[in-house]
């Protein structure tokens, strides 16, 4: 089955959040045609491994939206600092409240609201807040979430979840973390999948679905 969505807008706290939380689903949507934008809120300089520059999530992140096929100009990267967006909660709203003006989704994906980092929560509750008449989806990221409703699943194929690693692999100052590894990737996809018996699949808490 095909999406209808045409406007999509991705919520990602942090750099690399979309690509792990949603590579595959950004991937599907633009190979069905579907406008997707990506809204990143922090590009993490003070959790930067020794040894890259500050600002190396920043061009990985890009890097990485453009391999998935997301263009420059549909890629927002704002400055706050991680792990205390909770003190910037307004200032967070505001910004994703220009973003629905800007972009009008008619679909927005972001962090559960049952993950338990900090800023990942933040995003998801301001999102929710700012799209509270849009259909949201939240993405899966199994090592912050203590439970999940999985009640949607996205059907992938084999050139959604290639184009989901090789964007990840973007990502070399994060390639230390255990969740990073072509294994897990694939391993998680296969697993959702299976779930729905088919080959590949990623995973969603539906918030909102609108009919129209």
């Amino acid at each position: 089955m095909s999406f209808s969505f045409k406007n999509v807008l991705v919520l990602a706290p942090h750099t690399d959040d979309a690509e792990f939380g949603c590579g595959g689903t950004i991937a599907k949507l633009l190979n069905q045609n579907a406008d997707v934008h990506i809204a990143t809120f922090s590009s993490c300089e003070s959790s930067v491994p020794e040894g890259f520059p500050k600002d190396i999530l920043h061009h990985e992140s890009k890097a990485a939206a453009l391999s998935l096929g997301v263009p420059v100009q549909n890629q927002y990267l704002f400055n706050y600092q991680v792990r205390i967006f909770n003190e910037r909660r307004q200032d967070i709203l505001q910004d994703i409240i220009n973003l629905r003006k800007k972009i009008n989704p008619d679909l927005v994906i972001l962090p559960s609201l049952d993950d338990i980092h900090q800023d990942h929560l933040t995003i998801a509750q301001e999102g929710l807040r700012a799209f509270k008449l849009t259909t949201v989806l939240c993405y899966e990221m199994p090592w912050n979430n203590l439970r999940f409703e999985s009640n949607c699943f996205v059907e992938l194929n084999e050139s959604n979840v290639q184009s989901k690693m090789e964007a990840l692999k973007k990502y070399k100052s994060q390639a230390h973390r255990t969740y990073a590894s072509e294994e897990f990737i694939r391993s998680l996809a296969i697993t959702r999948g299976t779930q729905i018996s088919t080959k590949f699949a990623e995973m969603f808490n539906v918030q909102r679905w609108i009919i129209k």
